[in-house]
């Protein structure tokens, strides 16, 4: 699991996070909104150790993210990461874009590589893309491009960080579904996103951010149904 305690980031004066505290079992789909600014993707970005705390702990199945003898190159195996821009290498192949990091992080023949790459975009609906490069798809498919290549390196926990947001808009049901496909596979997920229906539907729960503030979590039917926080109420009010 994933246990966040007291968690506290600031960007030189500017408090972004203000004493975090959450759990995200195993197997469970977290959903977190909120407007911009409020500190969402900041939250991911401090569980795969891209960015430094200045107090509390994040630790993953037990092992302190911020640690000083922790191994955030092998932790990062476990975690596997969606930005809102998908970062393709566009000189290699969509096959050769997914099986790079297990050749090179996990040390795989190029062989084992290319099965896995191979499996993981039939996985998400590439499998006809094997050959051509990421110049050649869509948006949406090389969000999809994206998932493939994190889910090559077989993490057990998979963050988003508004996956869909650079997407066009008849680009983005694909990728939520990408998403919803591996949800209903078990994957622990925890998604910093601006779709509603995504997370009132697919959600275990849903967190509401407000300036730092964690300052709602429940089910979808609590949050979207019977919010207990005037911010959350109003936020949703306001995006519906």
């Amino acid at each position: 699991m994933i246990e966040i305690r007291g968690l506290q980031k600031y960007f030189g004066a500017l408090h972004v996070l203000k004493g975090i505290d959450l759990d995200v079992e195993k197997g469970e789909v977290l959903s977190v909104i909120g407007a911009s600014g409020s500190g969402k993707s900041t939250l991911l970005y401090c569980i795969n150790g891209l960015e430094e705390i200045q107090g509390g702990q994040v630790a993953v199945d037990g092992q302190e993210v911020h640690a000083k003898g922790t191994d955030l190159n092998k932790l990062r195996q476990k975690l596997g990461m969606v930005f809102q821009q998908w970062n393709s290498f566009p000189h290699l192949t969509v096959q050769e874009n997914v099986a790079l990091a297990p050749r090179i992080v996990r040390g795989l023949s190029r062989k084992a590589a290319d099965e896995i790459a191979e499996r993981q975009l039939v996985h998400v609906g590439l499998g006809d893309k094997l050959g051509v490069y990421p110049g050649a798809l869509s948006g949406g498919q090389q969000q999809r491009l994206a998932i493939a290549r994190a889910l090559a390196m077989e993490p057990d926990y998979m963050l988003f960080d508004e996956a869909t947001s650079a997407l066009d808009p008849e680009l983005v049901g694909e990728v939520l579904e990408t998403m919803r496909m591996l949800a209903e596979e078990g994957m622990t997920m925890i998604c910093v996103t601006h779709e509603m229906g995504f997370a009132r539907d697919v959600s275990d729960r849903v967190a509401f951010f407000h300036q730092g503030v964690m300052e709602e979590i429940g089910p979808p039917s609590q949050i979207f149904g019977a919010a207990q926080s005037p911010h959350t109420q109003s936020f949703l009010a306001n995006v519906r």
